[in-house]
């Protein structure tokens, strides 16, 4: 994939964008984004490792001088959000016309930007079966190439248990969890609900539908194959089916929507048909997940 995901025109307008860290953490939460309030904000208040792209001006020599290691000064108020970007690499992903699993990419990417460029700290998570692949933590616009690189050449496969894969993560405080998925998964997600609310968890559900799962065009016999377990069986698709179809689907995003909303996340639905400026500039905004 590498940084030619994006043209240079689209990144621009990407540059304008942050993650709207007050609102998806709510009033009181403490605030993840790192505040403009005078005063306190030149008061010390810990060291971490220097990333590319960091400013230069915030090295601490001194420590340079007796570990041999670049340090970076933070303050009391220029706390940074730990922001992590769960994404399902199931085989149902790699489903639709166009595909879920490239817009699933293509979202990561795109909030891995906002969060790098806005000098936050990045974890990419792929979740596969019940197991998960993280990238190295990533701080710095500088470090957006590494990203990238990561999120080359992904395989969709087996199903996902998000249940399980998740809870391997060790989160190491408050932070911001965006899941991408088209949740035709295995495990509770209310058990991860609850994990993820337990380690001070702010949630995103980002719930990619492809238009065949959205409004399918099938009708009279036709034998359905499942993508991940190859499992084969034949319907009659009629009119009242087709309409049981739609409540079904209905109902599913209705309880999504209202699990996140029952821990406090923000859920959006996603058609991998939609253009990434429509997702990014409008529905995102919209849901005030950016801003």
């Amino acid at each position: 994939m590498g940084n030619g995901i994006f043209e240079p025109e689209f990144l621009k307008r990407l540059e304008r964008l942050s993650l709207n860290m007050e609102k998806l953490t709510g009033a009181g939460s403490g605030g993840l984004r790192k505040s403009k309030a005078k005063g306190s904000s030149v008061e010390f208040s810990d060291f971490r490792e220097y990333s590319y792209g960091d400013d230069l001006r915030r090295v601490d020599w001194n420590a340079y001088g007796r570990f041999e290691k670049l340090f970076v000064k933070l303050f009391m108020e220029e706390r940074e959000a730990m922001v992590n970007i769960f994404v399902d690499c199931s085989r149902s992903m790699d489903f639709g016309t166009p595909k879920k699993s490239v817009m699933g990419i293509q979202l990561a990417a795109a909030v891995a930007f906002l969060a790098l460029n806005n000098m936050d700290r990045l974890c990419i998570n792929l979740l596969k079966k019940d197991a998960m692949v993280s990238s190295n933590v990533l701080g710095g616009k500088g470090q957006f190439d590494i990203c990238a690189s990561f999120l080359d050449n992904v395989g969709f496969e087996g199903t996902t248990n998000m249940d399980k894969a998740i809870k391997l993560k060790k989160f190491g405080g408050r932070g911001l969890s965006l899941v991408i998925s088209d949740f035709f998964i295995q495990g509770s997600l209310e058990d991860l609900m609850k994990y993820l609310m337990f380690y001070k968890q702010d949630i995103v559900f980002l719930h990619i539908l492809s238009p065949q799962e959205m409004n399918p065009e099938l009708h009279g016999q036709v034998r359905l194959k499942d993508s991940e377990t190859g499992e084969m069986v034949d319907v009659d698709i009629t009119p009242s089916i087709n309409d049981k179809y739609q409540k079904t689907l209905k109902d599913f995003k209705a309880s999504l929507k209202e699990l996140t909303k029952k821990y406090g996340g923000t859920y959006v639905t996603i058609s991998s048909a939609d253009s990434l400026e429509k997702i990014l500039f409008e529905d995102m905004i919209a849901t005030q997940i950016i801003k």
